[in-house]
């Protein structure tokens, strides 16, 4: 089986606070799945924020950016992965701003789609961590998620992890466990997927879906028929 790479991204500029020791946790269990995987700090890296191109011209955002900076190297790498991981800390309910820059700028890969057909992401695994001490963990996963799917990611199952409080992590097994989990459940998928389909998003569907979408309206039509009688009764009775 042809080996698989595995990209960490740590958007925090600590390397040794919570968001660093649970990314590299999930590395770690990537590696003992047999992956290749390299750690981007983030903050070591210039990423300058996103000029907005799609806006005045849908194809003008694409790959290579017309930003000079090091986003190059980093795009170079998530060409060549099979997955990525990303950390964060929650900075006001909220990712933190480099992490914020990076995955706008990514939007090249995903913009292709509109040039070629095919976002140069799609098919590839992610995962996402979170770490704070306040109630944004969950909607930064959950908006992670979103625009990572969004962008054609493969998200495997259990694939979240998070941390809210203040407590030593060492102390919290069922975090570390998530975060270890991660990098197994990423790499599990990069490989179910490294010789999977090419192309996973289908503009052939526009065809069939039009002539599929009148039956579609014709069963809505029926449904409704059937059930407003009842609907009415019901609310006439409040």
């Amino acid at each position: 089986m042809a080996e698989i790479y595995i990209l960490g991204f740590n958007g925090s500029p600590r390397k040794y606070g919570n968001t660093f020791k649970m990314l590299k946790m999930a590395l770690l269990a990537a590696e003992r799945e047999g992956a290749r995987t390299r750690l981007f700090h983030l903050y070591d890296y210039n990423i300058k924020p996103c000029l907005g191109c799609l806006v005045d011209d849908q194809k003008a955002c694409r790959y290579p950016c017309v930003i000079e900076d090091d986003m190059k190297e980093i795009y170079r790498e998530i060409l060549d992965a099979d997955g990525i991981i990303i950390a964060t800390p929650i900075y006001w309910y909220n990712v933190s701003g480099v992490l914020k820059n990076f995955i706008d700028r990514i939007t090249v890969f995903e913009n292709m789609i509109n040039i070629e057909g095919r976002s140069w992401v799609e098919g590839k695994v992610a995962g996402v961590i979170a770490a704070g001490n306040d109630s944004g963990c969950i909607s930064v996963i959950s908006n992670l998620y979103a625009v990572l799917n969004s962008m054609g990611f493969a998200i495997p199952p259990w694939a979240l992890a998070y941390k809210n409080n203040m407590l030593p992590l060492k102390s919290e097994k069922e975090r570390l466990l998530d975060a270890a989990n991660i990098g197994r459940c990423v790499a599990l998928m990069a490989k179910l997927l490294k010789n999977g389909p090419e192309k996973w998003y289908s503009v052939d569907l526009a065809k069939w879906m039009e002539e599929i979408y009148p039956l579609v309206e014709e069963e809505a039509e029926e449904n409704w028929r059937r059930q407003e009688p009842e609907r009415r009764r019901i609310i006439k009775r409040r």
